[in-house]
C-alpha cells in the first residue's frame, strides 16, 4: 500500500507541475488550479446550473456560488436564464474561459504523452482499464 501512495503522491506533483506551467506558457496566472477545475467541469457538463454543478463537484450552492462570482468577475464564465425556469441561470464559459480549458487539455495531453513514451500498447490499454474502475462512479 505504501508503494502505491509514493506512486499517487509522485503523479498528484507531476499534474500540478504540467498544470501550473501551462498556466505559465498561456499567461494565465491569476487563475488557481481549483478555479481551472471548475470551469474543467464546466464545459464537461455543457453549460450546467449551479444545482448541478453543485452536485458534481459535491459542493454545496453557497460554496460553488462564491466560486463562479469570482469567475464572472474575471470574464471566464457568464449565466443566461433559463426560458423554461427564469429562477434558473445555465454557466456558459466566456472566449477566455474556454482558452483557458484548451490550456488546461494540453496539461491532459503532455501527461497522456509521457505515459505513452513509457508503455507499450497493452499497458496503455490494462492502464485505461484500470483508472475506469477506478474512477467509475457509484
Amino acid at each position: 500500500m505504501q508503494k502505491l501512495v509514493e506512486i499517487i503522491a509522485k503523479l498528484s506533483g507531476k499534474i500540478v507541475q504540467l498544470e501550473e506551467s501551462a498556466k505559465e506558457s498561456f499567461n494565465f496566472n491569476e487563475l488557481t488550479l481549483t478555479q481551472m477545475h471548475y470551469l474543467e467541469t464546466i464545459n464537461h457538463l455543457h453549460n450546467p446550473n449551479m444545482t448541478e454543478l453543485a452536485a458534481e463537484m459535491n459542493l454545496t450552492k453557497p460554496t460553488v456560488k462564491v466560486a463562479i462570482d469570482k469567475l464572472i468577475e474575471k470574464d471566464y464564465l457568464y449565466r443566461i436564464r433559463s426560458d423554461e425556469d427564469r429562477r434558473s441561470a445555465h454557466l456558459h464559459l466566456s472566449q477566455k474561459g474556454k482558452q483557458i480549458n484548451q490550456m488546461h487539455g494540453s496539461a491532459h495531453k503532455n501527461l497522456a504523452e509521457m505515459m505513452r513514451k513509457n508503455l507499450d500498447d497493452a499497458e496503455i490499454a490494462q492502464l485505461v482499464v484500470l483508472l475506469g474502475k477506478v474512477f467509475r462512479k457509484p
